[in-house]
């Protein structure tokens, strides 16, 4: 597997650059280290989702997902560099079709919350668009895999469902937005 830090710091940044996974060095805000730093933090995020009660089958699901993200993290960190199968986004379409089959329509548009597990969801759901913001930046510079776009355009979507399917299961309540003018 490579090398293994011995020792977290190395004050081989102290300068603003960071070492990409080729051993080439960047600037710490260039789009590439902006766009695996969010799928990071996008990782961080499915960790505090996964930290709550959740339904056995969204858990499961969630400890996968941490894995293929550290493998998205990795193709991004070493350009040229292909991690992301489109096996992946079928997982992920196959695990959306599951978990909507017992959900009712949706007629209203739905805030962020029901429980506190739901809401982690959400919040990790806007960190992935966030990602995927990122990647589709760098795309405009850079070669990327286009599979790793659609990747993360479906896990947000999974996201949402798995915090419907979440609040649900919490507490049998969704919290709908209602309109300005309707709101007493």
């Amino acid at each position: 597997m490579g090398h293994r830090l011995s020792k977290i710091y190395t004050r081989t940044g102290d300068k603003g650059t960071t070492g990409l996974g080729d051993g080439s060095r960047v600037e710490k805000d260039n789009l590439r280290v902006e766009a695996f730093g969010t799928v990071d933090e996008l990782n961080s995020t499915v960790g505090l989702v996964l930290a709550a009660k959740l339904p056995i089958n969204i858990q499961s699901i969630l400890n996968r997902v941490q894995h293929e993200l550290f493998d998205l993290g990795g193709e991004l960190c070493v350009p040229g560099t292909t991690l992301i199968p489109d096996s992946y986004i079928d997982g992920l379409e196959a695990d959306l079709d599951m978990l909507n089959e017992n959900l009712p329509p949706l007629k209203d548009f739905i805030l962020p919350g029901g429980s506190d597990s739901a809401a982690r969801c959400h919040l990790a759901r806007t960190v992935c668009r966030r990602a995927e913001r990122r990647v589709v930046a760098l795309a405009h510079d850079e070669d990327v895999n286009p599979a790793t776009i659609r990747y993360l355009n479906r896990l947000s979507d999974f996201l949402f469902v798995a915090a419907r399917v979440i609040a649900r299961a919490d507490n049998g309540a969704e919290v709908l937005w209602v309109h300005g003018d309707q709101r007493v």
